[in-house]
């Protein structure tokens, strides 16, 4: 094998390589860091039928039933401020949600009716909490997951939230931390 001599031009490529590559390998590993594993006794007196910690630190959201462990990777809310945490459940769960902005959207962003379809911000699938205003949802917009990206909502993947909606009964306890 010939012997690669270090020339200037050699050092400054693999120098500059080498910064260009750090700002990725810097994301991936804050990425891994800052997941935190989740155990529903660690939140909740009783499994109940199913159980979810929301953890927008993380931007995961966990699933438990008796036979069930599920992770799923979400979106977080933009602000502190539209961060609501504590204790709710699912009351409602529709297929095909249609979207109507509260008050406080409008004013801000002049947003309108959404019906069901591609360009609604629910997704396919929408899960009511007992808070009003506040849902677990899919999203047409792939890039919001694993961002702070919403108005108060927890997002998932479209995909995602078509498993959870399936196996996560109304009345499924819900953690947001």
């Amino acid at each position: 094998m010939p012997h690669r001599k270090l020339d200037r031009r050699f050092v400054l490529f693999t120098g500059a390589a080498s910064l260009l590559a750090t700002p990725a390998l810097a994301q991936s590993s804050r990425n891994i860091a800052s997941f935190v594993s989740q155990d529903w006794q660690d939140h909740f007196d009783t499994l109940g039928a199913a159980s979810i910690v929301a953890d927008t630190k993380s931007r995961a959201l966990h699933f438990w039933t008796a036979d069930t462990y599920r992770v799923f990777p979400t979106s977080v809310p933009i602000s502190e401020v539209l961060t609501k945490r504590g204790y709710t459940s699912i009351v409602r769960k529709k297929v095909g949600p249609d979207w109507t902005p509260t008050a406080s959207q409008r004013e801000r962003y002049d947003w309108k009716y959404i019906p069901p379809g591609p360009e609604n911000p629910l997704g396919t699938h929408a899960m009511y909490l007992s808070w009003p205003a506040y849902i677990i949802h899919g999203t047409h917009d792939t890039r919001k997951i694993g961002r702070p990206s919403s108005d108060g909502c927890i997002g998932l993947y479209n995909e995602s939230v078509a498993q959870l909606f399936e196996i996560a009964p109304i009345g499924t306890q819900v953690r947001i931390i």
